[in-house]
């Protein structure tokens, strides 16, 4: 065992240490008192349906406390330091596969998870490589990994656009072409560069410094015509024209189109899942070791697995859900875009991303920040 994983664990069983003997700041309850009901989510932001936690309170008589955060880094960070207080998480397979060997989140009790059969076997043997036996992590949400475009401004400016290619993003003479409507990317050193990666015929998981060197010296050339590196707001640009190409999750391009039609404006979005390949992401809702309201967690975990209740998430936020039984309540016209759900074609040119050792992230740290600040 490796001295990081040794640091791992021992962070995560004193966390668990120190809950049990009750210094969780949110934990109210003695031993054997009845759980309160409360429950301390922490989720990424606009990453749940926008009535599903009200529901959820209604139904349960259970109080959500929601935080969300911004990055699987800034989560990994605060479950790490231990004690986090929260009940319910949510962080993809190459994030939540390490936490679990750290001890950082606690066996899911299937008995109190009777919608558990709800669940799409093909995602749960996808997470199962992350998360052995799905003991851990309930399958929640996944999307994909391209870039979309406004097809009237792109069209305008290169009637002969790559569009089925990473060209749009990565080679400087196409880049620079739309430099003036906007392009941007996002601001995920893990999605970037990996894509940069594929794009040079490298392995995307690569763990080489020579690789990252290259992949940087690539994203560096069409640095100039890049307006921003942006995760949240490039969904709001698309919608109003403000941007015309943005490397994408193909949930955000989908709820920016649905933004735009709900305004009334007249904007002709397009996603490409690139020929070259993509990552494939998928994320998953846990319990902490020590959580304080472990019955609540349970609770809210097997109401997320109701197919009504997740199709709505769905339908909401145009991200595409991993319950097979959901599929006859999610909206058709998000059900059939290949962008949201992949078809077997396109899932056949998907990657994964790989558990990130220290070493690597430190590599792409780096990396990234010499390309975000290069002038």
């Amino acid at each position: 065992m490796t001295p990081m994983r040794l640091l791992l664990l021992a962070v995560a069983m004193a966390a668990a240490l120190i809950s049990a003997c009750g210094s969780d700041p949110h934990a109210t309850a003695g031993a054997g008192a009845p759980e309160e009901k409360l429950l301390y989510v922490y989720n990424w932001a606009d990453y749940i349906g926008k009535d599903t936690l009200a529901d959820f309170e209604r139904a349960t008589g259970i109080k959500v406390v929601y935080d969300t955060y911004d990055a699987d880094e800034t989560l990994e960070a605060k479950m790490l330091a231990g004690d986090s207080g929260y009940d319910i998480v949510s962080t993809s397979t190459d994030f939540f596969s390490r936490q679990i060997k750290a001890g950082i989140y606690q066996p899911l009790d299937r008995a109190k998870l009777p919608n558990w059969q709800n669940l799409n076997p093909h995602i749960l043997a996808i997470e199962a490589r992350a998360d052995p036996g799905n003991r851990h992590a309930m399958p929640y949400l996944r999307h994909v990994n391209g870039f979309a475009y406004n097809v009237d401004m792109v069209k305008a400016r290169m009637p002969d656009a790559p569009l089925d290619s990473l060209d749009m993003l990565f080679k400087p003479e196409v880049v620079a072409r739309f430099a003036d409507c906007g392009v941007t990317l996002l601001d995920s050193a893990e999605d970037v560069l990996q894509l940069a990666l594929n794009y040079l015929h490298l392995d995307p998981n690569s763990t080489r410094k020579e690789d990252y060197q290259r992949a940087e010296q690539l994203i560096l050339a069409v640095r100039p015509y890049i307006r921003a590196f942006d995760s949240t707001e490039y969904m709001n640009g698309l919608a109003n024209k403000e941007f015309c190409i943005s490397m994408s999750w193909s949930g955000d391009y989908a709820a920016s189109r649905a933004r735009a039609k709900a305004a009334g404006v007249a904007v002709n979005l397009a996603f490409t899942v690139p020929k070259e390949g993509a990552n494939g992401s998928f994320d998953a809702l846990l319990i902490p070791t020590g959580a304080p309201h472990p019955e609540a967690a349970h609770q809210f975990l097997d109401f997320m697995m109701q197919p009504r209740v997740i199709a709505a998430v769905t339908n909401d936020i145009h991200y595409a859900n991993d319950n097979l039984a959901a599929d006859p309540f999610v909206d058709p016209e998000i059900l059939n875009d290949p962008a949201v759900y992949p078809t077997p074609a396109v899932e056949a040119r998907l990657y994964e991303s790989a558990e990130v050792a220290p070493a690597l992230e430190r590599i792409r740290t780096r990396t990234w920040t010499r390309i975000k600040t290069a002038k």
